[in-house]
């Protein structure tokens, strides 16, 4: 999968307001519904919050990746968000993230979703990757005036 095709630029904020796990989940919601890749808010938040209820999302090394599954959506959706300050998401490592990667996909389709994770672990790896993504966010805002969004 390349994650080219499911991102793009108006799924992509690199400054997230939030300051708690539920806000920043609603703030990537609502770039989701704002594009038009999900229709039904309740039931795409019900699916990723249902999920953090399992098992919290929050990885290491300043990452999350909130996701859920919903009968209300026929394709894998997703989004980026870096926060302007880290966010307690009960990380596997304790520490609070401020990069997040949502995504739903449907029920039924369980390939894409699991793929959408595989390749963004691969991207976030090495430590030297994240810090590349990190310098990329300071440039861009540098070069935009501090806009709200971005390329990743």
């Amino acid at each position: 999968m390349n994650l080219k095709t499911v991102l793009t630029q108006d799924t992509i904020s690199l400054h997230l307001k939030g300051t708690t796990k539920e806000e920043i989940i609603n703030e990537m919601l609502d770039i989701l519904v704002r594009e038009n890749k999900v229709q039904d808010r309740e039931a795409a938040l019900a699916a990723v919050m249902d999920r953090e209820e399992k098992m919290s999302t929050g990885m290491k090394h300043g990452i999350a990746i909130p996701h859920g599954k919903s009968n209300t959506l026929s394709d894998l959706v997703a989004c980026i968000g870096i926060s302007d300050n880290p966010v307690d998401f009960d990380a596997l490592d304790h520490e609070p993230c401020r990069i997040f990667i949502m995504t739903l996909s449907p029920v039924e389709k369980t390939g894409p979703h699991l793929q959408f994770l595989a390749e963004v672990s691969l991207l976030f790896k090495s430590s030297e990757k994240r810090n590349d993504r990190k310098t990329q966010r300071t440039s861009q805002r540098r070069n935009n005036g501090r806009s709200s969004q971005g390329a990743y």
